[in-house]
């Protein structure tokens, strides 16, 4: 046959598809099936023997075959056993246990064949072997123990078990050995093998058991006395102590249970205070449910506070930097403090905690590494001083939080501000201000600036908050909050010359972090003084400087505002100073002053004037410049001027001025063919400084537009005259 001919030459899909499962169906279907076994009935004993020798015969093939399937051997000899040959089927198991003595599954079936044609001392003779063969398998021995107990053989059982005992088996067997001398109420048997369970597996829960069984006994003394064994066994250290918590609880809980509370205190307290506290995490919560339940308010606040003291400890051993945890630990020894008798043992242990959590200093010379480190230190410092108020040593513990920190790297302001505040509480004035200059001196900072002048100003000394503002601002000539707290100390001290100096001083700086603010606050300044004059000089100088969008704005709405507070004092409303409602006395009522209303009108259309005009020059501006967006912005605001103070026509005018939005297209750069859609804003005054002649031809339609609706409106009223004469003409005729 060619390859040719054996290629698929028509790859495409049949039209009937056949999945994989309709094939396997065929398959079966197809398949011929095999004709049943015919069933086959012994009719004499010679097809009988016929019958057995072929079946055995299969089954030495079988075993023969596979010489190790035990299953094999298992099924033969249950088969023989069957038939009644039990000579066979004995001799069948001897066979298989030359193959695999230690086959448990072999002994099984052996003495299970035994026991159901009731040959019993064969069974017993097997299990007898059996246990001498394989003595650790306590199946086999579990057996035994059972088919001489089911005979009523106690004194035989007694025997089997006292055999596996010697080979010191787990505690289950022990176990079923105690509950066999139970059944039979030889309860000393069944202590003595107690005893002899303990000395096999000194374990807490085998002296636990023992002792439970003596209780049940009602042999209290003797539950004690095991208890004791245990104790003592285990030792009184540490370790030994941590291994037998169980026996402690198990010990206390009795004496609960028979009511001996003090015993059961004594108990717990006994292991408490020999135990460290990360270790005895469950003791102490089985001696907080006892405390709840039986003891007093003070005990049970004492145990609670241990409980809570293993956890913290406990947290504290994986991370021993989590200076959370040491807050909470800190404030719980505090609040027992408080809430105790304030002994010296309390305080100590809130001391310690203390101690040891200052001890624990960041690894790194990163900030935030020390952020939550440092509060350690400030709550010690207000705990002795507040609780214990001893003043010498929160100096030390200020004084060696200083010299732990790395101020050359960083300080911490709230540091020196607290300890200043501290000595000025203790009126050591001169200490404070010490304090407060070497953390200026060592490391200068903005907030260390701010504390100390508002330390000097809550104490009226405004020479040395003058003094402290110029070393700021020699120390960072930029910052503009330096300069405009300045000034605000000199307006508070009404030192009008100095402040506007400071002002001067500061616009003039060749570099200010944000120069806005200074002028911001000198405008505010100077409008607060009512100086107008000065405030339209400083926009002047600004615009000089700058001319945002937000300046030009700022200016106009000004104009505005000076204008309505000086028709507002002209109408006399400034002359009434302010009075609390409270404290204020009924006065006679005043006599009413003549306004001079021209005047107030006069005031208030020259700052809308005005403001006007700082919006044109705003506009002009910002438009020779190209701006649209700012333009839109400036007339935003001229608009809202208008709409709040102004009148129809000057509205309308700001109206004219807004711009339309138009949408065109534009080439993107980088690609010749490709356009893009975007959105323009177009104002009339570009449109006729671009196009006048368009321009024109629209005022000449508007005016015909205008021209023609006038008109119509005059023949309507035309229109109406005629018809008003006709009917009074006929109003006439009637009444002739």
């Amino acid at each position: 046959m060619s390859r040719e001919g054996g290629r698929v030459k028509n790859r495409a899909p049949a039209p009937i598809q056949i999945t994989a499962e309709q094939l396997l169906r065929e398959a079966a279907d197809f398949q011929e099936k095999s004709a049943p076994k015919p069933k086959q009935r012994v009719e004499d004993f010679e097809e009988l023997h016929e019958y057995r020798g072929r079946k055995r015969q299969d089954f030495e093939e079988v075993i023969r075959r596979t010489r190790s399937d035990i299953q094999a051997w298992t099924k033969y000899a249950n088969w023989e056993a069957s038939q009644g040959e039990f000579p066979r089927a004995r001799s069948v198991f001897e066979r298989a246990m030359d193959v695999d003595p230690t086959s448990i599954k072999i002994w099984l079936s052996y003495t299970e064949m035994e026991l159901k044609a009731r040959n019993i001392s064969h069974a017993r003779n097997l299990y007898d072997r059996a246990v001498t063969l394989l003595p650790r398998i306590d199946q086999i021995w579990y057996k035994y123990v059972y088919l001489e107990e089911m005979l009523g053989n106690v004194a035989g059982s007694r025997q089997v078990f006292e055999r596996w005992m010697q080979w010191e088996p787990d505690e289950k067997a022990w176990s079923a050995y105690v509950k066999m001398e139970v059944r039979y109420g030889e309860m000393d048997r069944a202590s003595k093998v107690y005893e002899r369970l303990v000395n096999c597996h000194p374990e807490p829960k085998m002296f636990v058991k023992w002792a439970k069984f003596e209780e049940e006994r009602a042999r209290l003394d003797r539950a004690r006395e095991i208890y004791t064994m245990g104790f003592e066994f285990y030792g009184q250290e540490e370790e030994g102590i941590d291994k037998s918590q169980s026996l402690y609880s198990a010990f206390a809980k009795m004496e609960v249970r028979h009511k001996e509370y003090d015993r059961a205190r004594v108990i717990y307290k006994f292991a408490l205070d020999r135990l460290p506290r990360a270790r005895s995490t469950q003791l102490y919560a089985a001696y907080s449910n006892f405390e709840k339940q039986f003891g007093d308010r003070a005990g049970i606040e004492t145990t609670v506070l241990g409980k809570r003291r293993i956890q913290y400890e406990e947290e504290l051993t994986h991370e021993a930097r989590n200076y959370d945890v040491w807050f909470d630990y800190a404030r719980l020894e505090e609040d027992a403090f408080k809430s105790g008798d304030r002994d010296d043992a309390s305080l100590a242990r809130v001391r310690e905690v203390y101690e040891r959590a200052v001890a624990q200093v960041p690894p790194s010379d990163e900030k935030r590494h020390w952020r939550r480190y440092i509060f350690t230190w400030l709550n010690y410092a207000l705990f002795e001083e507040l609780e214990t108020k001893d003043l010498s040593r929160v100096r030390e513990i200020f004084k060696a939080c200083l010299q732990l920190v790395p101020h050359k790297q960083f300080t911490f302001a709230k540091v020196w501000t607290l300890f200043a505040e501290f000595e000025v509480r203790q009126l050591d004035l001169v200490a404070a201000r010490k304090i407060m200059g070497t953390a200026i001196g060592m490391s200068p900072k903005e907030k260390l600036f701010k504390n100390y002048i508002e330390l000097e100003l809550r104490l009226r000394e405004f020479d040395r908050c003058r003094m402290l503002y110029q070393k700021w601002l020699e120390y960072d000539p930029s910052n503009a909050s330096a300069w405009i707290k300045y000034t605000e100390l000199e307006g508070l001290l009404s030192d009008d010359e100095r402040a506007r100096a400071i002002y001067e001083l500061a616009v003039n700086q060749p570099s200010m972090d944000m120069p806005e603010l200074i002028w911001k606050s000198w405008i505010d300044y100077e409008y607060g003084e009512e100086e107008y004059d000065r405030t339209r000089d400083l926009y002047e100088r600004l615009l000089r400087r700058t001319s945002h969008v937000k300046v030009w704005v700022s200016f106009a709405q000004f104009e505005a505002n000076a204008g309505a507070a000086i028709a507002d004092r002209l109408a006399g409303g400034g002359d009434d100073d302010e009075e609390d409602e409270e404290d204020a006395e009924p006065k006679p009522a005043k006599e009413p002053i003549e306004v001079d209303q021209a005047a107030v009108d006069e005031a208030k259309a020259d700052g809308l004037d005005r403001a006007r005009k700082v919006f044109q020059r705003g506009y002009d501006d910002l438009k020779n410049k190209s701006l649209k967006e700012e333009r839109v912005v400036l007339l935003e605001a001229w608009k809202a001027l208008e709409v709040a103070e102004g009148d129809e026509a000057s509205l309308a005018k700001v109206e004219a001025m807004l711009p339309r939005v138009v949408k065109k297209m534009r080439k993107i750069d980088g690609e010749a063919s490709a356009m893009e859609e975007y959105y323009d804003m177009i104002f009339a005054d570009d449109e006729t400084a671009n196009n006048p002649a368009s321009l024109k031809f629209l005022e000449l339609a508007h005016a015909w537009k205008q021209k023609a609706a006038e008109m119509a409106a005059a023949a309507e009223e035309d229109g109406s005259d005629d018809e008003s004469e006709e009917e009074e003409e006929e109003e006439d005729a009637a009444a002739e």
